[in-house]
């Protein structure tokens, strides 16, 4: 059998795979990194079976998250798949889906409620806004480049993301404080929430700007996420809602398995839940 050494061009070509595929920037550069991390593990030996499993043992010896190997592993097999080495595929880790939440990571909306005060209260209105229209719309953050001024005018944005494409509604009083905030920033058409070149902000430049709100807010830094506000959306929207398929077509989710993961519930809910039933004489 011929030697399968993993070279920097093999790496090239599988990137490449990858752009052809239309996978978003920021999913390429995570495989990438997922690749070169194996490639510096296995150096020039042969690639069989064994070296992954060596590989995968390592990860979890040096103590790294479950998923967070699985997410690795995931990027693996892809590549393998695309090179035709599928022998090489190894097993993700099984892991118990989780009851619930840690009461240290997830957003409470009061805790929300503070964050946007304690933008408003720096004067930094467009990051004010910002975390009002994620938490408003549920779109993901690297959805905000279809929130147009054109979008706010019609009240609702066609979102393209992962190859499918939805529609985003924006109730009344988000399309007027877009509209205001466009407005007031000389924004005539295009994207609502750029940078001072023009740019769409990134996601780096949001998180920063939202740490710095922390001890203002009197949040944890542990629970000041971007895609917290999307998880909080999704558990306000379903404890009025309490329709799952309808906030999996919202979330733009291919599967409901994935929404059921927004709607896990703390630990503290969690705990009064059980105390509810009562079963205790």
């Amino acid at each position: 059998m011929k030697e399968r050494i993993l070279t920097e061009k093999i790496i090239g070509e599988f990137c490449r795979y990858l752009q052809c595929e239309e996978k978003r920037d920021n999913t390429i550069e995570k495989y990438i990194h997922d690749v070169r991390m194996f490639a510096d593990f296995a150096g020039n030996r042969d690639i069989s079976k064994e070296t992954v499993i060596a590989y995968k043992k390592q990860l979890i010896e040096k103590n790294y998250a479950v998923r967070s190997i699985n997410s690795m592993l995931s990027s693996l097999n892809s590549m393998f798949s695309f090179l035709d080495w599928p022998d090489c595929k190894v097993k993700s880790i099984k892991i118990q889906r989780q009851i619930y939440w840690p009461e240290e990571k997830e957003m409470t909306k009061a805790e929300y409620m503070r964050l946007v005060n304690a933008a408003k209260r720096k004067g930094n209105d467009r990051l004010n806004l910002l975390l009002q229209t994620i938490c408003g719309t549920g779109i993901r953050v690297s959805e905000l480049q279809f929130i147009t001024v054109e979008a706010a005018k019609n009240g609702e944005a066609v979102v393209s993301c992962k190859g499918k494409t939805r529609t985003v509604f924006l109730v009344r009083d988000l399309q007027k404080k877009l509209l205001l905030y466009a407005k007031d920033q000389r924004i005539r058409s295009g994207v609502i929430f750029i940078t001072r070149n023009g740019k769409p902000m990134s996601r780096t430049n949001i998180w920063r700007e939202m740490k710095n709100l922390c001890f203002e807010a009197g949040v944890r830094p542990t629970k000041v996420f971007l895609h917290n506000l999307r998880h909080l959306f999704a558990r306000t929207f379903y404890g009025i809602e309490r329709d799952i398929a309808k906030l999996a077509d919202i979330l733009g989710h291919s599967s409901i398995n994935t929404t059921k993961i927004y709607l896990v519930t703390t630990g503290d809910e969690h705990r009064k839940q059980l105390e509810n039933m009562r079963l205790l004489i």
